[in-house]
């Protein structure tokens, strides 16, 4: 049954599902950021200084281990970006959720009030269609 509210709650479940797709993909980003953060702690644990060798190696060797320290920092900060996006994610579909719901209630509730209606006009016309046929008796 058709309300006046039927478009704007068709309207906030579309909302509704764009907010958890991108909930999906916030979620997936903060997985692909937590790997990748564990797949440069592995690569840092790999690395070591060499025991001997020329100072050039040992600075070069140095400079690597510097640059993937750099680079699991950049991982950190990418997956609590991701995790702040993910949180801001959560927050709006719980208020699409909140202005679905509250669309839906008042749908509900307006189909509610065309049933009764109906209702009391079908009753109304069985009343008028009982006094016609006692009028007729009665002749």
């Amino acid at each position: 049954m058709k309300t006046r509210y039927t478009p704007l709650l068709k309207l906030k479940k579309n909302e509704l599902d764009r907010c958890e797709r991108e909930l999906q993909k916030a979620n997936q980003a903060v997985l692909s950021a937590a790997s990748s953060l564990e797949e440069a702690y592995v690569l840092l644990e790999t690395l070591q200084l060499p025991q001997k060798g020329t100072i050039k190696e040992m600075l070069s060797a140095n400079s690597f281990i510097t640059a993937q320290r750099e680079v699991v920092e950049d991982k950190k900060s990418w997956v609590s970006f991701a995790k702040h996006q993910a949180e801001v994610a959560v927050l709006k579909l719980k208020t699409s959720n909140v202005e679905y719901e509250k669309f839906k209630y008042l749908d509900f509730e307006e189909i509610k009030k065309l049933i009764k209606l109906r209702e009391i006009k079908e009753s109304k016309d069985l009343d008028e269609i009982a006094l016609m046929t006692y009028n007729k008796k009665e002749k």
